[in-house]
């Protein structure tokens, strides 16, 4: 996919002048895909503006680190590695230490841990690296896989966030029609029906994108998982439906909605504001809109629910008694 470049005067260092060799070692650096050393990257660059120095090339590389820039990563190889942060989602990386090939992977799991880390500890983190050393399935066995590295990250990503919200989907939309199946009330009936009937819609549109993404990569559906969501893997819906089957009345239907609503908007809010720009970013924040009209539209229902509930009651308190 082609890279977006920033506006350079976004990313200079603060009290900076306006450097014409530093952008143009920027625009290079933002151009390549995957890990590149320093070295590599001034040969690069010497390659289009001989009158570059290699001193400068190191001087931009680092503040491109201080500015969030650039990402400075060690496969342990002896010399440091360098890779685009801008349009590129946060992640980790498997390291061969065998031939050094490097294999790049996001957890929600492996996030949150830090995140409590370093919130108990009242530490600010600027930056986290993971790194998991070891041998890959190539050097072990001779197969050979599709890695996640560089350009393809921002594929896989995409990849990946479609296939949690079409299995998301696919969970709301069980939950929604057996919740219609069994309802009484009317109108939480239509609702319930009017849901199930967005959700096939919305199932229908994301396996088209999908497939379209699909299409323009002839190895992009197997590659290994980039997003590691133990959660949203198998729908955030699936225990929604387990406690409808085991019966409930048509208040505490709306509540599971409700909660299991919730719990989609935040989840794919929550990830999709914390990556970089990207096609997997707007699928999360899509689907996180998506979500919030769901849920708005439970709660109204709800309460509409408790009011038509009580006005029986409160009808009988006001009307005089018969003598």
């Amino acid at each position: 996919m082609e890279r977006q470049l920033p506006d350079l005067s976004s990313i200079r260092p603060r009290g900076g002048k306006r450097s014409s060799k530093r952008d143009r070692i920027v625009e290079v650096f933002l151009r390549q895909e995957g890990h590149i050393s320093a070295d590599d990257l001034f040969e690069r660059v010497h390659r289009e503006s001989p009158g570059i120095g290699r001193a400068t090339v190191y001087r931009t590389l680092q503040w491109m680190v201080d500015a969030g820039v650039a990402r400075k990563v060690d496969f342990g190889e002896g010399r440091s590695r360098y890779e685009p942060s801008y349009r590129h989602p946060r992640h980790f990386h498997l390291i061969c230490t065998t031939c050094h090939s490097s294999s790049e992977f996001l957890s929600s799991d492996v996030e949150s841990l830090m995140e409590e880390i370093a919130s108990a500890r009242k530490f600010a983190a600027s930056q986290s690296v993971v790194q998991i050393y070891g041998t890959c399935e190539a050097c072990r066995t001779g197969a050979t896989a599709a890695p996640i590295d560089g350009a393809t990250t921002e594929l896989v990503f995409a990849r990946d966030a479609l296939r949690m919200a079409i299995a998301t989907e696919r969970s709301g939309l069980e939950f929604y029609t057996r919740a219609a199946a069994f309802t009484k009330d009317p109108r939480g009936r239509s609702v319930f029906k009017k849901l199930a009937g967005e959700e096939k819609e919305h199932l229908d549109t994301l396996e088209k994108r999908y497939r379209e993404l699909i299409a323009g990569d002839a190895e992009l559906e197997s590659r290994p998982t980039f997003l590691f969501f133990k959660g949203a893997a198998s729908g955030l819906f699936a225990e929604g439906t387990k406690e409808l089957r085991e019966g409930v009345n048509d208040e505490q239907a709306l509540l599971i909605g409700i909660k299991c609503e919730r719990g989609s908007h935040q989840f794919f809010k929550r990830y999709g504001e914390r990556f970089e720009e990207s096609e997997g970013k707007r699928v999360f924040l899509e689907f996180a809109d998506e979500e919030r009209a769901h849920l708005d539209l439970l709660i109204g229902e709800y309460r509409a629910l408790r009011a038509r509930q009580s006005a029986p009651a409160s009808a009988a308190r006001r009307a005089p008694a018969r003598r």
